[in-house]
């Protein structure tokens, strides 16, 4: 029997008003580090991506769709908040033990949704901080996700290369055994186990920069970790684990209405993916790990079919920031990267401040509401807080997420005209005015000496027309001056506060 979240209402030929339809279920399907190249649906040759796939052919594909941030935890933060990241102190890249770094006052996303009769869950990476300080793994931990605007949470607390190595479910650790309670440490070594640097002959991977401290599953991972041995995660079944969750929370909440936010692990690093992957790519465990994402979302979408949620559900696939290929472990991605570019056709990845560092996949279905089609409309995560509260009908106070905008009617296909402008966040900030790019000016290396990945830092402002040069190899900055300076200006302008 089709639930009344999924409902179509049907109106008969009789003279009155149309009824108005329910409002969707919401699921945003997160990726991490998953680039715009690394789908088949963006013309990926070299990977075969089906069930993210479907959302685009049935949905919208979003040429010019953007995360808040070339790294994580800022991407996070600013899809949650509707906050540029750089206006916060301490929304960098957290370590495992970060205290949380969204105030429980605050109004998310999550919380808008839930004040409008929203059901809502986050199940996977988590990567925003826990506690308000030094955290007791062993009781109850708070605040977190359901301090934030979450019903329910299954997280794991930082990512799969940081300690501590366990999932937490609402306020408590999974599976722990009192008798063997967990220390976590990022600054001093605490326990007796081994770690990577110590003991390489332990690994069943090796980093190839940093990973190398505590071993955990013949892995070693950023930080110390000792105990809680009944509850460390095995990674090759990491995948499962979440997107079992994410799939009973939908069955759990098929009356609706519903937010899911699902952000996977995969592709971050280590890459282990389940046995059933590995090899299958011809890539190496990069390649098996974007296999094992698709059929995650391949799960998520055949559970909507199955409860016939699917023509009533806005679902949104994209990622917390562009594509990174060696993250710090040798596991053969850049050897057998071969002709396969997980940016596409933009230039940089993870951390530039070039397209391809917040360029990626984003792609919306919804059957009952959007035609399927192409966008070449210059979008966000950052608006989804104020797009999908003005979607549900939710009010949303004039001091909550202060940088994210109502840009629903370009998130539902009608109309091509987005954002006039977006601030791009990486090492420095860059400016998105059309198809105008201005990068500020920075003394940092121009190759990232970890990841070999372009960064886009230059001792000189850069400025560059992406409709003429869409790889950001024809610097205009000295042949464009007047725009070059405008750009500056409105930059500053927006950091100030500044509204036009």
């Amino acid at each position: 029997m089709m639930s009344l979240a999924a409902t179509v209402l049907l109106v008969t030929p009789v003279a009155r008003a149309a009824e108005p339809a329910r409002v969707p279920n919401i699921v945003l399907i997160y990726a991490d580090d998953l680039g715009y190249g690394d789908v088949s649906a963006n013309g990926s040759k070299t990977i075969s991506t089906p069930h993210i796939d479907r959302i685009a052919k049935e949905g919208l594909r979003f040429t010019d769709g953007h995360s808040a941030s070339a790294t994580c935890t800022p991407s996070r933060y600013a899809l949650l908040t509707g906050m540029y990241p750089w206006r916060k102190k301490g929304t960098g890249i957290l370590r495992g033990n970060a205290a949380l770094i969204i105030e429980p006052h605050q109004q998310t996303l999550p919380g808008t949704l839930q004040q409008a009769g929203y059901k809502t869950g986050v199940f996977g990476k988590w990567h925003l901080g826990l506690g308000r300080g030094e955290i007791n793994w062993n009781g109850d931990i708070t605040p977190g996700p359901l301090e934030v605007g979450f019903n329910e949470c299954f997280i794991i607390p930082a990512t799969g290369d940081r300690t501590p190595c366990v999932f937490i479910e609402n306020h408590r650790v999974v599976g722990l055994d009192p008798t063997d309670p967990i220390q976590v440490d990022y600054d001093n070594p605490v326990g007796t186990e081994p770690t990577g640097r110590e003991h390489p002959e332990l690994l069943k991977m090796h980093p190839s920069h940093g990973h190398d401290f505590t071993i955990v599953n013949g892995i070693s991972r950023i930080g110390y970790m000792s105990g809680g041995k009944a509850a460390r995660w095995d990674d090759e079944e990491i995948a499962d684990t979440i997107t079992s969750k994410a799939v009973q929370f939908i069955e759990g909440h098929q009356a609706g209405p519903f937010f899911l936010y699902f952000a996977t692990h995969d592709i971050h690093v280590p890459r282990v993916p389940h046995p059933r992957f590995v090899g299958k790519s011809g890539m190496g465990p990069r390649g098996d790990a974007i296999l094992e994402l698709d059929w995650s979302t391949g799960q998520i979408l055949e559970t909507l079919d199955r409860l016939k949620l699917t023509e009533n559900t806005l679902v949104i696939f994209t990622s917390d920031n562009g594509p990174v290929v060696d993250d710090g472990y040798q596991d053969q991605a850049v050897e057998k990267r071969g002709d396969h570019m997980p940016a596409g056709n933009w230039r940089g990845g993870k951390g530039s401040n070039f397209e391809g560092g917040t360029r990626v996949p984003f792609f919306v279905r919804w059957p009952a509401r959007i035609k399927a089609g192409t966008s070449s409309a210059l979008i966000c995560q950052i608006d989804f807080l104020k797009s999908l509260a003005a979607l549900v009908g939710a009010t949303v106070p004039a001091e909550t997420g202060p940088d994210s905008q109502n840009i629903l009617p370009a998130l539902l296909g009608e109309t091509q005209q987005g954002r006039q402008e977006l601030v791009e966040h990486a090492s420095r900030l860059s400016l998105r005015e059309g198809s105008w790019k201005f990068i500020r000016a920075s003394k940092g290396p121009a190759v990232s000496k970890f990841t070999n990945t372009e960064t886009g830092n230059h001792p000189s402002p850069q400025l560059f027309d992406l409709s003429q040069d869409p790889g950001e190899q024809r610097d205009l900055a000295q042949t464009s001056p007047a725009q070059l300076q405008a750009m500056q200006k409105r930059l500053l302008e927006i950091e100030q506060g500044s509204e036009r």
